[in-house]
């Protein structure tokens, strides 16, 4: 089989721990680009946020998969994909996240908005990363972001919350999915709460930019490290659990490589596409 199309997660899979990016990692991709073979990333992280790590990953003008499937685009301002959460579901779901102890990111294809929480400076700092970088795109924190919405309805494509307590995080799952109707509830790490569309996954994202590029799943390897990866890893044509990955993700993969900080992408890589001959180029 010879894959035309490699989509990879960005944190737990092409990021180390540190958040970082290894030479490795990089190599790996331009490897895998001189194959011929169109390289995305396919990731829950805000569009601003995956266009900056693909441009480190010299990947420009490609369509990247973001905001777990529900924006998929190579400009912001002409997306082929997009499934919105509208300002009625918005205003709801942000209305019960308030109610719990936690950071709340209603993340836009261009900006974000975010609540206010008086936690310890280094600790925000770990939270912001992890929630999309806000360093690379305008956030605006407010006391309040329901009554924020009350004057200033918004559509986005994914909300997300980080909680430190489960049993809190599982409640509000459960108020949620009772309260809302018609939405996707998932996790990039551990701790978070990610809400999109019910129609949006990055296995969807990969089905529109196949068709897109006329490129069939079985021609895809796509590869991924946490919840929100299941349903991308299970349709691909190679679906590849990082060796970090829970024992769920791993059974759905048809192969598990190294951790993320055991240059797990850079081994995949190597070992499925060594062999493989240069395919035709996609743009």
């Amino acid at each position: 089989m010879a894959y035309r199309l490699l989509a990879l997660d960005i944190d737990g899979t092409l990021l180390k721990s540190n958040h970082r990016l290894a030479k490795e990692t990089k190599d790996a991709i331009e490897f895998v680009k001189n194959k011929g073979v169109y390289v995305t990333l396919a990731t829950g992280r805000a569009f601003p946020s995956a266009r900056k790590v693909a441009k480190a990953l010299k990947l420009n003008d490609v369509y990247l998969i973001t905001h777990d499937g529900a924006f998929v685009a190579a400009d912001a301002d002409a997306p082929i994909f997009e499934r919105r959460l509208d300002s009625d579901r918005v205003y709801q779901i942000t209305d019960i996240l308030e109610n719990y102890h936690c950071h709340v990111r209603l993340l836009h294809e261009k900006y974000a908005l975010g609540n206010k929480l008086n936690q310890k400076n280094q600790l925000i700092a770990k939270m912001n990363t992890k929630m999309g970088d806000p360093l690379f795109y305008p956030i605006n924190f407010v006391d309040s972001p329901s009554n924020y919405l009350i004057d200033q309805p918004l559509t986005v494509p994914k909300i997300c919350a980080k909680f430190w307590n489960e049993s809190e995080r599982q409640d509000a799952i459960e108020e949620i999915k009772e309260a809302v109707s018609e939405v996707r509830v998932t996790s990039s790490y551990e701790g978070s709460l990610d809400i999109t569309d019910a129609s949006a996954t990055k296995a969807r994202g990969l089905q529109v930019l196949g068709q897109k590029l006329g490129i069939k799943l079985s021609e895809m390897v796509a590869i991924g490290s946490y919840e929100n990866d299941e349903e991308m890893v299970a349709q691909a044509g190679l679906g590849v659990a990082m060796g970090q990955s829970n024992d769920k993700l791993k059974s759905l993969a048809d192969w598990v490589t190294r951790s993320n900080n055991q240059n797990g992408v850079g081994y995949m890589v190597k070992e499925v596409f060594r062999k493989q001959l240069r395919t035709e180029t996609y743009k």
